[in-house]
């Protein structure tokens, strides 16, 4: 009996001192973790917008977008037997992309090429009787329509064939491969999405006081901020006839791109020579947070910084022309702004 009771007190002990050494070691843990503090100030660097002159050309900004971007589907139903291409790869016009069971229709089309070999006989062996006046015409019409019927029937059966082949439209490269080997499709169900940068589409905002400067077939310079200075060729293929909100028109320039030196999604600009310069409302490139297709900037209003869009018109580079959204007087982050969300306190340097 006392054998019993100080085997349970040291069990009861050795159970103590573990939680006392997970617990010890749960403080431990927990000092060293870093909790952030959501509330506490972020320091940036801030500048207001200034009044900046655009010398002797003028700039504006986009996206280069790919001239071709589709969704391939089936056309046929049935289960995926063959996939030729994975995202990244490299395709030519007529490739084929994908195949589908085709393995029953290859037996229609059997079976419907027996039929109509059989229909063509009864047809001549009923044309030569008709000559010798063995049967009448309406029997040998049957069968002249029979033949017709089983060609119809074969060319049908053969487009079902055909569909099964899943072949690229056009060269471009696999950026989406939305199924796997084995999968059962059906008519219209995405397989692929194919998309071609052997020349790209550039889209800029102008502004109404400026969009008579381009001209449908216009030559013009386009920069990509990856490239510097570096200028590459394009025309003007569309200007839109109808203005937003903010009396803006989208022009879209077509870039020849070859050699692929660009990428969709890339940030790019279009360059028109200008004969006097133009000074505007502008703020700091170095400021600008989003898309060129929806600038942003931090404004801050009692040392917090609001997420706030506006209204781009042309850039030289170094800054952009404020046409809304932004007043003289406010305050914007320059530096810093990486570490921003919406509504966030910050501290300036």
């Amino acid at each position: 009996m006392k054998r019993v009771i100080t085997i349970v007190v040291v069990a009861v002990v050795l159970v103590g001192l573990i939680v006392f050494k997970l617990k010890s070691n749960q403080k431990e843990v927990k000092a060293k973790i870093f909790i952030n503090d959501v509330n506490a100030a972020v320091l940036v660097k801030t500048a207001s917008p200034t009044i900046h002159s655009f010398e002797s050309s003028l700039s504006f900004l986009g996206t280069f977008e790919p001239s071709r971007q589709n969704t391939i589907g089936s056309d046929a139903n049935g289960k995926l037997v063959s996939i030729r291409f994975e995202e990244g790869d490299q395709v030519k016009q007529g490739q084929l992309l994908a195949k589908v069971d085709d393995e029953m229709l290859q037996l229609q089309l059997q079976n419907a090429e027996v039929g109509l070999e059989g229909q063509k006989n009864d047809d001549r062996r009923y044309s030569n009787l008709e000559k010798e006046n063995a049967v009448s015409g309406v029997q040998v019409e049957k069968t002249k329509l029979g033949v017709r019927s089983g060609e119809l029937q074969k060319k049908q059966i053969q487009k079902q064939i055909k569909s099964t082949s899943i072949v690229a439209p056009y060269s471009g490269v696999v950026t989406r491969k939305m199924i796997d080997l084995g999968s059962f499709v059906g008519q219209g169900t995405p397989l692929f999405e194919l998309t071609d940068i052997s020349s790209l589409k550039l889209t800029v905002n102008v502004p109404e006081r400026d969009v008579l400067k381009f001209k449908l077939g216009q030559a013009v310079s386009v920069r990509a901020d990856i490239y510097g200075d570096r200028d590459f060729p394009g025309k003007i293929t569309n200007i839109s006839v109808v203005a937003d909100r903010a009396h803006n028109f989208k022009v879209q320039i077509t870039v020849p791109n070859p050699k692929r030196e660009l990428m969709a999604g890339m940030y790019g600009s279009v360059r028109l020579k200008n004969n006097e310069s133009v000074t505007r409302l502008s703020v700091p490139r170095v400021a600008l947070v989003g898309s060129s297709k929806n600038p942003q900037v931090y404004v801050v209003r009692n040392n917090i910084a609001y997420l706030t869009t506006f209204n781009a018109g042309t850039s030289d580079g170094d800054y952009i022309e404020v046409i809304s959204g932004i007043k003289k007087g406010d305050i914007i982050v320059v530096k810093g702004q990486v570490n921003l969300q919406d509504k966030t306190k910050i501290k300036t340097k």
